[in-house]
């Protein structure tokens, strides 16, 4: 998996490109985010519109990510959900748990 990062209106923008299946996936999102909450970023969109893939590991990583922007005042919303991730949500019940949104410019209009 890599990550791109932009930022547009004062929100970073995290582009995922691969699938996020756990094990390095995880490190690497969770060093990603540790660089912004220290850089004080904490409005963050996670485009997945290159992600193909999701398991249970990589849904655990987004539930991990959104918690630790709440924790330090933030958010994280999601953007772009292919079919598949979007069953899985559903599936696991866990749709409550992120702010989902078709598009990353609605995304970042609405925080």
């Amino acid at each position: 998996m890599t990550i791109e990062t932009q930022e547009k209106d004062q929100v970073v923008i995290l582009q995922l490109d691969g699938d996020v299946m756990g094990g390095p996936e995880a490190l690497q999102l969770n060093e990603e985010i540790n660089r912004l909450l220290d850089a004080g970023k904490t409005r963050v969109v996670l485009d997945l519109s290159r992600v193909e893939r999701m398991n249970s590991s990589g849904l655990g990583i987004l539930i991990n990510a959104v918690n630790v922007f709440k924790q330090n005042g933030g958010r994280l919303k999601l953007a772009n959900l292919n079919k598949r991730i979007l069953h899985l949500l559903n599936v696991t019940r866990l749709m409550h748990i992120f702010e989902v949104y078709d598009t990353v410019d609605a995304a970042v209009e609405s925080f």
